[in-house]
């Protein structure tokens, strides 16, 4: 079996995967739901709805606000308490529609038979069909990045696509809600494949995973060969951060090495889905379901009963993690996702939302910072960043407020993976500069194009 992977940088952080073992749990009923309007990236979903509406599981309360939006539905039934500002994982206040949870009663329009519905058994479905549908149901990718998932299936002109890659990889330490999914959702999850396949009018199908999931790597690989599928296939990858990344995974399984921005995967052939969108597909098209709830994982090592749930969106993370004993006692950090990427919060009453795949909490001696020390020059962050950038003159361009050096130095191809901040001796900062650099030099762009 070969081992594929990425070939710049990359890091080998511990796994932490204190809930690999966990099988999945329904996290029950919020008693009072949250629907943040920015679930997704691209303009804020506009709410539909007022105080006094009732609602039910699936219905729809905010529409999509722009071609790079989607609609949010309701995970809950119940009344409409307000539409007000409520706190994201950032710490913002932002629009929001909140419901006072009132019973479990569904939109009789959803399938909620465990029936497997296949591809071949539906043949009125068409590419076109499939994407209103995906679009409809407000599916986005469920990796974090939150991207429109139709989008994606309406490549800009110029682009051909030639293969769907589904990213199983899950490289963040801690985080185990993909590898969950694969293994208790696989039949749902190769269905999923079929459908983005057909609808992106492909024949060829990878499904990327690290070596360090044996278990989901023979689970969906002996599925496939039982269903006597050959033109999807179960890729190996090498146990290397950031290996999930979208570019990191296009060169690791077709070999081929995405330009920097304004370049996409499908530029060189590829559109990639997180294996948690595959499901959230096949449920869209064959069950008519809209995406209201997601795999997370809530673990830490300090938490009494690190777990997995299927949470229903507008649950709030304090809700979750009184599940798994509660807050450890001491200095805490708690993080909106893994802790290379994730977002530490303020508060325990943000809602879990499309692109949470895990709340970590974080010790005190895991999250402190040291003390940074001046640069020694030892190269280690250019070593490790896997988009072959210089980390340490982008930290130190961005603090200096040098913006033309951040352009030119491609700033805007970071993908704020936090390598080179996890591997300087030094302890510097890195990635926080970096990233304020690149949201800046972005601002610059976006107005240079508007004049």
């Amino acid at each position: 079996m070969k081992i594929k992977s990425f070939r710049i940088g990359g890091i080998h952080p511990d796994e932490n995967k204190l809930s690999n073992d966990a099988v999945t749990q329904p996290a029950p009923l919020p008693k009072q739901a949250i629907f943040p309007m920015s679930q997704h990236i691209g303009a804020p979903a506009k709410p539909i709805v007022k105080k006094g509406d009732k609602v039910k599981v699936g219905t729809l309360i905010a529409e999509a606000n722009g071609f790079i939006s989607a609609p949010i539905h309701s995970s809950v039934s119940g009344t409409v308490l307000k539409v007000d500002n409520a706190v994201n994982a950032s710490g913002y206040l932002q629009p929001a529609v909140i419901i006072s949870v009132e019973g479990d009663e569904w939109e009789e329009s959803i399938d909620r038979s465990t029936t497997l519905e296949t591809l071949e058994n539906h043949p009125e479905l068409t590419p076109e069909e499939i994407v209103n549908r995906i679009k409809s149901a407000g599916v986005v990718g469920m990796g974090g990045a939150c991207f429109p998932t139709f989008v994606k299936l309406c490549p800009p002109p110029g682009a051909k696509p030639e293969c769907v890659i589904i990213n199983g990889v899950e490289c963040e330490p801690y985080i185990t809600s993909d590898f969950r999914l694969m293994m208790e959702k696989g039949d749902e999850l190769i269905e999923g494949v079929k459908i983005l396949m057909f609808a992106a009018k492909v024949d060829k199908g990878y499904i990327g995973i690290e070596d360090n999931k044996p278990a989901a790597i023979r689970l969906l690989s002996a599925k496939l060969e039982e269903k006597g599928i050959r033109n999807i296939e179960v890729v190996p990858l090498a146990k290397k951060y950031p290996q999930g990344g979208e570019k990191q995974l296009v060169d690791a399984v077709i070999g081929r090495q995405v330009p920097a921005p304004p370049a996409i995967p499908v530029n060189v052939g590829a559109i990639v889905q997180n294996a948690g969108t595959a499901v959230a597909v096949y449920e869209a098209v064959m069950k008519r379901k809209p995406l209201f709830e997601r795999y997370t994982t809530v673990t830490g090592k300090r938490l009494q009963k690190p777990s997995n749930f299927l949470v229903r969106m507008g649950t709030t993370f304090g809700e979750l993690i009184d599940l798994c004993g509660g807050l450890p006692e001491g200095d805490n950090k708690v993080l909106a996702g893994g802790p290379m990427m994730g977002k530490a919060v303020n508060s325990l009453d943000v809602p879990v939302g499309k692109g949470q795949n895990s709340v970590t909490i974080l010790t005190d001696e895991d999250a402190h910072r040291k003390t940074p020390q001046p640069c020694i020059r030892c190269a280690k962050c250019v070593s490790v960043c896997p988009m072959g950038l210089e980390p340490f003159l982008l930290a130190t361009g961005s603090a200096l407020k040098k913006w033309d050096l951040l352009e030119n130095e491609m700033v805007t191809s970071c993908i704020e993976c936090g390598s080179c901040q996890f591997t300087c001796p030094a302890h510097r900062p890195m990635l926080d500069n970096i990233r304020l650099g690149k949201q800046t030099v972005m601002g610059i762009i976006r107005s240079r194009a508007q004049k």
